[in-house]
């Protein structure tokens, strides 16, 4: 067995630091207790005769707590602010010296997607500590026009790729929107809902988007770059639309990606019906009053319901306020440190 000061030494040199941070002297020693018992049980034999201890069958349930991993979108230095169009490498430089876990890449903030320059990304976030975790991409699906929507799927494709090039394991997709309300301004004055295109009816429309994101699956499959279809205006304004395509679709390829800051109604339970399919998580924050809205979000709450669902993986932050990122974003980490390192 281990002895505690011989973990104290482990952890200066980061052995358990990532696996084991913030348990407890106890909880550390139990946990090395129990993970040399595993290893001896591999080593005879014992995990296959038990059918595996950490299996599917039983979930995660049995696994420490530990916090979820910290990531920030590219989008929070920017918010389609010309002033702050930050360069995606300046972004991953300042994620570091800000103490973010990871970076979630923007598609349309990017301004060379050469070979080359997605090495100089990878390398940089490798020399400062970070994964490249999430890469966050626009399409629209909901359009009558065929030819508009395989744009659209090639487009969706060229980004798995891009993600695939970047070794990051999961990218946003979207629905898309009818287009009848133009200036994206006022369809947040609207709370984002607009009116149909004249002739159509949402069933069309989502079976637009259901074959589209089909068309998209061998390629995420042969990539290992999980789709998350995020609750994003259109068609996935609500859970009950993000969850019709989801399970319609019904491939471990494509999942969820909650974002805590577009359910604009009974947030709280469309963050439940949407936790067992999240595969990523965005995170918004609005210090200085939001650019569209600003909502008071629980960030306690929405932990625990993860939480309860099993979800270990990255909480993504997007800065929507006015304040400077400079000051607003350090908080914003510090929000969410507190709350997803936190067991509820």
């Amino acid at each position: 067995m281990i002895a505690w000061p011989d973990v104290q030494a482990l952890m200066q040199y980061g052995w358990v630091r990532r696996t084991f941070v913030l348990m407890n002297e106890s909880d550390v020693m139990n946990e090395i207790g129990r993970r040399q018992w595993l290893a001896g049980l591999g080593a005879a034999g014992g995990l296959s005769a038990m059918g595996g201890v950490l299996s599917a069958e039983t979930g995660l349930q049995d696994l420490p707590f530990v916090p979820n991993r910290i990531a920030i979108s590219t989008y929070s230095f920017w918010r389609y602010n010309q002033a702050t169009k930050l360069p995606i490498l300046d972004c991953i430089e300042q994620a570091a010296r800000m103490g973010f876990d990871g970076v979630e890449i923007l598609h349309v903030q990017m301004e060379d997607e050469s070979r080359g320059q997605l090495q100089k990304l990878k390398r940089a976030a490798f020399v400062h500590g970070l994964d490249l975790c999430g890469f966050s991409t626009h399409q629209d699906f909901v359009s009558p026009d065929a030819e508009e929507r395989k744009k659209n799927i090639e487009r969706t494709k060229h980004c798995i790729e891009l993600a695939y090039m970047l070794g990051i394991p999961t990218i946003r997709v979207n629905t898309g929107r009818w287009g009848t309300i133009a200036s994206f301004d006022e369809l947040m004055k609207n709370k984002g809902i607009e009116p149909r295109l004249d002739g159509y009816s949402d069933d069309e429309g989502f079976g637009w988007v259901i074959d589209s994101l089909e068309q998209c699956l061998p390629i995420a499959e042969r990539c290992g770059v999980t789709m998350g279809l995020e609750n994003h205006w259109g068609l996935g304004r609500d859970a009950a639309g993000v969850l019709r395509i989801v399970n319609a679709i019904d491939s471990p390829w494509l999942q969820v990606t909650l974002d805590t800051g577009n359910f604009l109604e009974n947030i709280d339970e469309q963050q439940e019906q949407m936790a067992p399919h999240t595969v990523y998580v965005q995170a918004k924050t609005y210090f200085g009053g939001g650019k569209w809205y600003t909502l008071d979000l629980d960030y306690a709450k929405i932990a625990a319901t993860l939480q309860k669902h099993d979800y270990r993986g990255y909480v993504s932050l997007e800065f929507e306020g006015k304040e400077d990122y400079e000051t607003a974003i350090p908080k914003s980490l510090n929000l969410l440190r507190k709350a997803f390192g936190t067991r509820w």
